[in-house]
């Protein structure tokens, strides 16, 4: 028993000598890193002391004005030399059932759906270089009255509204030709039926050829 005890007291006593504060070993220094924040925050300062804030401002105000008046061209379009025409099938099948809020099938899987059968087309779309002065001329005869939609793959829309006194838009990172598979302009979208006829046309003579 007595023997059990000493083995406790000798723990105990290794225990606390264990947890014993032995002070500072070694040498110490107090924290000198600069706080992120507070850095960025006088970099800021300075920044807009010495007017480079305005002067990046007024440089992303302009950039930005220069895009909306000409947006990047859509890489890869050229001038059509020779007709193409095909027919562009707009039909979807649905991947996965689509259900109502309580939970109810209203379109099966594998279900295939013409969007032209309740949203048609109601008006040619018209895909130009709006720096190539005939193109642009050729559409506003080809579809003068109508409620076409102009659509530019190069050029200033804003500019051609102007001059023309008609909405133009542009086929920005050009979505809809890379969709129609349109490689030249003029090209046109015109609907035919439960498809679209999609027609790539050339508006000048081959060489040697009288226009």
């Amino acid at each position: 028993m007595k023997a059990l005890t000493y083995t406790a007291l000798a723990l105990i006593l290794a225990g606390q000598a264990h947890a014993r504060d032995y002070g500072q070993q070694g040498t110490v220094w107090p924290v000198i890193e600069p706080d992120l924040l507070q850095q960025i925050h006088a970099r800021l300062k300075h920044l807009e002391a010495s007017g480079e804030t305005a002067r990046l401002n007024e440089g992303l105000k302009r950039r930005t004005i220069a895009r909306v008046k000409r947006p990047t061209p859509v890489a890869g379009i050229v001038a059509a030399s020779a007709m193409r025409r095909w027919n562009f099938d707009p039909t979807i099948t649905v991947e996965a059932d689509i259900r109502d809020d309580k939970g109810r099938v209203i379109m099966a899987q594998g279900t295939r759906v013409n969007p032209l059968d309740t949203v048609p087309l109601r008006a040619p779309l018209v895909f130009l270089d709006g720096d190539d002065t005939a193109q642009v001329d050729w559409a506003a005869r080809r579809f003068a009255g109508t409620t076409a939609k102009f659509i530019l793959v190069n050029g200033a829309p804003l500019d051609l509204m102007k001059a023309r006194q008609r909405r133009f838009y542009f086929d920005q990172g050009g979505k809809l030709t890379e969709r129609f598979g349109i490689r030249a302009v003029p090209a046109t979208v015109e609907q035919q039926g439960r498809v679209l006829l999609v027609t790539e046309q050339a508006i000048r003579p081959k060489p040697g050829q009288q226009p």
